[in-house]
């Protein structure tokens, strides 16, 4: 393969094994029996232990729901897809369709490779470079993990559980509509308040609604 010292250099990494990086660049599309999937499931474990342990030491207060928060927008496609494109990645990855340019919205291509080269870095490196690597990637995306927009539900199950320590209470009053685009009433409470009700074509959505409803009755902020 062509381009071996600029991938290396868009990287930063000097790969031992050169067939490793290579196998890491190319889609399962290029060849069906060596490519990128298994060092994708390698990298994917080996970034969910470096993030969820840096997120672990950066907000030693928080509690496990909001850790998880955070911890799937840092690993999620987009982001992953993200760090792939500011890597460079889209320019080196191996394609059947040699034709074919990688672009942003290509996200799952760019994706799995982002966390193959994790995982080839991995095996090529080890664990300490590895994590390395990843913190310096990921560095923008972890300094911005402390913005996190909580949905109406979860922030209203955070209030209640840490005000008296009980979780708030859902009930379905009953629903409507054709069975194609029903719509769902729900009763929303709290220790100490009155029912709110909330409506949606979905169980869930209507918990956000009921939820909402509740937070800005009772001024929870």
């Amino acid at each position: 393969m062509k381009n071996i010292q600029k991938i290396e250099k868009s990287l930063k990494v000097k790969f031992k094994d050169k067939l490793l990086l290579i196998s890491a660049l190319t889609h399962k599309s290029a060849d069906q029996k060596k490519n990128n999937e298994k060092l994708e499931f390698l990298g994917d474990r080996v970034l969910g232990l470096v993030l969820s342990k840096k997120l672990f030491d950066l907000y030693p207060n928080e509690n496990e729901g909001v850790l998880d928060k955070r911890f799937a927008n840092l690993v999620k496609q987009k982001t992953c897809c993200d760090i792939a494109w500011s890597l460079g990645l889209q320019n080196y990855i191996i394609i059947g369709n040699k034709k074919k340019r990688i672009i942003k919205n290509d996200e799952k291509i760019l994706s799995d490779c982002c966390e193959a080269i994790v995982g080839a870095i991995y095996i090529d490196q080890g664990f300490d470079f590895t994590k390395k690597f990843v913190l310096d990637s990921w560095k923008e995306k972890i300094d911005k993990s402390d913005i996190t927009i909580l949905d109406p539900k979860t922030k209203l199950q955070e209030h209640s559980l840490k005000k008296f320590k009980k979780l708030p209470f859902y009930r379905l009053v009953n629903s409507s509509g054709p069975r194609h685009n029903p719509v769902y009433k729900i009763s929303v409470s709290m220790v100490g308040t009155k029912e709110f009700y909330g409506f949606g074509n979905s169980k869930q959505e209507a918990e956000q609604d009921g939820a909402k409803k509740l937070l800005r009755g009772e001024n929870i902020k």
